[in-house]
């Protein structure tokens, strides 16, 4: 079937190019959302799922995890794990922090993205609590320690790739962000209050 067949020659051409062009850009715009939730359903490429902390099943197993931290070019922070890596049984939850410091003298804000290797224990790896779920403003000359909460789900030693995983890697890349509206209105105030001086008697002869 043809479309648009009341149209002839380069009109009908021009408007069915059109047609594919919105059509490619509709699947584009909607293959995002969609990618984001097939690598979180299976663990594609490393992504991990968001648990709400309950799991009532401990297991006597043990599973190391190791922690990583890198930032992304011309990010000006200092960001490393405060501990390289812990081992926990399966099941139950954990707990590290990563450590974050702003050496300038203005607030940078950044958000960290994050993945898990091997990539096979994505879908067995589940974050209770992340400082990774929401931007993170430092000011000036800043540290912080941010935690993250984390538990590996006991299923992983019932599948038959996950079984043979003894250590997983969980890793942190920081990028810069806009800094969010009111980071900048309190940049701004800080700025104005280090320019007024205090007032100084004046002594007249």
């Amino acid at each position: 079937m043809k479309l648009f067949p009341n149209l002839q020659g380069k009109y009908r051409t021009l408007v069915q190019t059109i047609s594919v062009v919105v059509l490619m850009g509709g699947l584009a715009w909607a293959s995002v959302p969609f990618y984001d939730w097939f690598c979180r359903v299976t663990g594609f490429g490393g992504a991990t799922s968001v648990a709400d902390g309950t799991n009532d099943v401990i297991l006597d197993q043990t599973i190391k995890v190791r922690f990583d931290a890198s930032l992304e070019r011309n990010m000006p922070w200092t960001f490393k794990p405060e501990v390289r890596e812990v081992e926990i049984r399966i099941g139950e939850t954990g707990l590290a922090f990563y450590e974050a410091h702003n050496p300038l003298d203005v607030p940078i804000a950044g958000q960290a993205s994050y993945n898990v290797t091997p990539y096979q224990a994505g879908r067995f790896f589940d974050k209770v609590e992340c400082f990774c779920f929401t931007e993170q403003v430092l000011m000036p000359g800043e540290t912080v320690m941010m935690p993250v909460s984390f538990l590996v789900h006991p299923d992983i030693v019932d599948d038959r790739e996950g079984r043979h995983i003894h250590t997983i890697t969980l890793s942190y890349t920081f990028y810069q962000i806009d800094l969010p509206e009111d980071a900048v209105q309190q940049a701004s105030v800080d700025a104005e209050a280090l320019t007024i001086e205090p007032s100084v008697g004046i002594e007249t002869n």
